[in-house]
């Protein structure tokens, strides 16, 4: 078994689009309208599904925002120069919530940015992983 993708509603499937592929890099895996059930499916990430973990963006036509709520955490992506890809990220519009240094009680560095939903994703600088966010 392994994990397939992570499901996140979005209120602009553009918008949406825009960032994951735009701001943090993903490619646009496919993508289908769902005529009868009034929603889109979308698929990012930074490889082919059959190899890598994906992340499904839904887009329900009639909803324009959702409640994240307080069950939701954060989804985390590893990147080799945090600072840089939080400057980086700021250049093309993206809001960088918490900035790039070690976590509180650890070693690992990391920083936050948010997408246009709130759905917050951590980054994480590769090698500093001594202990877990």
């Amino acid at each position: 078994m392994r994990i397939l993708h992570t499901m996140l509603r979005v209120g602009n499937l553009e918008k949406s689009l825009e960032f994951y592929c735009q701001v943090l890099g993903m490619k646009l895996l496919r993508q289908k309208d769902y005529p009868n059930g009034k929603f889109t499916l979308a698929f990012v990430g930074y490889g082919d599904e059959s190899d890598n973990t994906v992340i499904e963006l839904t887009h329900n036509w009639d909803t324009d925002s959702y409640d994240i709520g307080n069950g939701y955490g954060h989804i985390a992506l590893g990147v080799d120069d945090i600072y840089g890809t939080c400057e980086q990220i700021r250049s093309l519009g993206g809001k960088v919530t918490r900035e790039p240094g070690p976590m509180k009680h650890g070693s690992t560095v990391i920083a936050f940015v948010e997408d246009p939903d709130g759905y917050k994703i951590e980054l994480i600088q590769l090698g500093t992983q001594g202990s877990t966010s």
